[in-house]
Parts: C-alpha cells; structure tokens; sequence
C-alpha cells in the first residue's frame, strides 16, 4: 500500500518541461478527497486525507450563508484531528541517528510562491538536491489555482494537495530521486493545534519532512518579545540554536542561526518520521545562505517559472549569487543571503 491519504487524481494546468521534471499524464487528475471548498457552489476542493462525499459542498459565506465558512472550519478541524494522530515525532532512520547522516543521500525541499497582486493563482514547485553536495537533481514546477479559502491554521488545506502531486509525479516518473526528506516552508507541530504544514505534508506522503519557517509563530505563550529578542541576540555563530518551550511547557522547536552572517533566526519543527534534533542539524547541513538548499531553490525556480509562464519581468540576479551558484535560474528576484519573508503569502501563511 502507498502512504495514507493518496486518493483519486485531479487537473493542475501548467507542468514544467525538460529533462527530470515532473509531467502529467493526458487527462490526468489531482489526487485528493473532498473538503468543501468555500468558493463555487456545487463544487469541492480535492485535498488528500478526506474522504469523497464526506460533506456537502458549502457556497462562500455571505449574506444569509454565514455558517458556510463555520461548516468548512468544522470539517477541516475534524480531518486536521485525524492526521496528527498520525505523526511520528521521532527519528525512524538509520541516516537520522548517524552523526555524519550516513545513508542520506537525496534531499527535497517544496515551496509555492504566488503571482504578485493574486491570491489564487500560484506556482508549486518540488526540488531534490543531492547530499552532501547539494547540487539540484531534480525539479517540478507546477501552476496551480488554490481555490480553497485561506483561514489561518489550516494553510495545509491550500497548498498541500499540489506539493502531494508533484511527489506522485516523482514517484511515477523517477522513483530512484524520490528525497528521503523534505526540507517544508513553513512550520511543523509549532502549530496553533500542532499540526502544520510540515505533519501534513508529511502524513500524507509518508516521508519525513522538517518545518522551517523564517518568522517565529506565536502560539502556546511563545512571543517575539524583548526576552525573545535578546535569547537571539546571544546567537554568536552558525548552528546556534536555543529552543521553543511553549507555556505548556512543550518543546514546540528551535530557534537556529543557520548562517554565520545571518542576523534572524530559522524556526525548526518536526513535521514528520524525524526527531528534532536531526531536524535541526539537517537544516543546519543544508544552509549555504541563511534558507536551506532545497527550501531555497524551490523558491527561487518557481518564481522564475512565474516570469516564464506569465512573461512577468523580474530583475536579475546578483553577480555573486550567479557565480556562486550555476545550476540556478538566471532571474532572482532575492538573491543574497537572506531571503525575504514571502511578501506574496498571507502574513499567518506559515502556519
């Protein structure tokens, strides 16, 4: 049997094309189940992990229609509930528990960057680089339509069902590339009900995954506060790190200096199959700039298959990350070392 959750197949229009990128089939369809979408009347959002038919299809809360978006919070809740139970927050391989991650030898990272000015339309996009060398192996771009409502703390419900696809593509197409991590934009069980995108990505997968967030989420007691700012402050160099205990008294993450030049913090989580401790040292063995490899090249290739569908102008990128980095696109509209803090998302997207 495959992972949990992987379901009948849907449309994503705009596949990426050359060598070792994902392609659909004719005809194809989104893998996925029904949590209603809270856009068209009659329709449904497919999103793995939730059975067909399980509810009716609610329209967009309105006038005279306002317990719709109450309705889809409701189901959303119940299938979020029956995936944590699913999540193993500890160390499941043998690469894991090695000092050195011997064994580990194919790294993913996923990202979905959006159209500047549009909230709907966007770009998933799956990178595997190899490790330790960290040399891209493999990309799929995608243009995807996330037609699911955006409601802070179940970010997953947008934008996870396109980063499954792309791993299905993966597995269908070069199964010997299929990462045996993924590096996630966003968090993990530092989470408003511990399970972010990082567990959902990576219960419906069935691969490990790490959360990596640029902004500290506010959840449990955890503020950015002036206690919070000088525990950053006291980060001298690359790899330090102090944790996230939440009121509860939880240990929700870690707050990492991934880079020795960098002035913020990373926020790493467990999302799935992987302790966090290795997730963090992982996170720390991928950084060549303050984001890691593969969350940071799946970044910048969807965005630069933006500015190729749409024919968006986008400036170029800096002489020193050219040359520090060849495998990547010739337009960057980041660049350096520190990367921004995905302007184009809701200010909660990492949740």
């Amino acid at each position: 049997m495959g992972p949990p959750g992987l379901g009948p197949e849907g449309t994503s229009p705009g596949w990426g094309s050359g060598p070792r990128r994902g392609r659909p089939r004719a005809g194809g369809r989104d893998r996925g189940t029904g949590v209603p979408e809270a856009g068209l009347p009659g329709k449904r959002v497919v999103t793995p992990g939730v059975p067909q038919g399980r509810a009716s299809s609610p329209r967009r809360p309105g006038p005279g229609r306002a317990g719709s978006g109450v309705r889809w919070t409701c189901v959303a809740l119940r299938e979020q509930a029956r995936l944590k139970a699913l999540v193993v927050d500890g160390d499941t391989e043998a690469w894991q528990r090695d000092a050195a991650f011997s064994g580990l030898r194919r790294v993913g990272g996923v990202d979905v960057s959006f159209v500047k000015g549009d909230s709907v339309r966007a770009c998933a996009s799956l990178v595997v680089l190899s490790y330790p060398e960290l040399e891209v192996v493999y990309e799929d771009c995608c243009m995807v339509s996330l037609t699911a409502p955006y409601v802070s703390g179940f970010l997953a419900f947008r934008e996870v069902p396109f980063l499954v696809d792309a791993v299905r593509r993966l597995r269908e197409k070069e199964p010997c590339l299929v990462p045996q991590v993924l590096l996630v934009d966003g968090n993990g069980v530092l989470h408003h009900r511990g399970f972010g995108v990082a567990c959902h990505l990576g219960v419906l997968t069935d691969l490990p995954c790490v959360g990596v967030a640029k902004k500290l989420l506010q959840v449990d007691g955890l503020e950015n506060d002036a206690q919070h700012k000088e525990k950053i402050r006291l980060l001298q160099a690359g790899g330090d790190s102090f944790p996230l205990v939440g009121g509860s008294g939880t240990v929700l993450g870690m707050a990492l200096k991934s880079h020795d030049h960098s002035s913020k913090p990373l926020y790493v989580s467990v999302g799935h199959k992987i302790s966090l401790e290795a997730a963090v040292r992982l996170t720390r063995g991928c950084c060549r700039f303050r984001i890691p490899e593969p969350v940071r090249q799946a970044d910048i290739r969807s965005r630069d298959y933006i500015r190729r569908t749409l024919g968006a102008p986008g400036p170029p990128a800096p002489a020193q990350e050219r040359s520090q980095k060849a495998q990547g696109p010739k337009v960057c509209p980041k660049g350096g070392s520190e990367e921004p803090e995905g302007e184009d998302r809701p200010p909660e997207a990492h949740s």
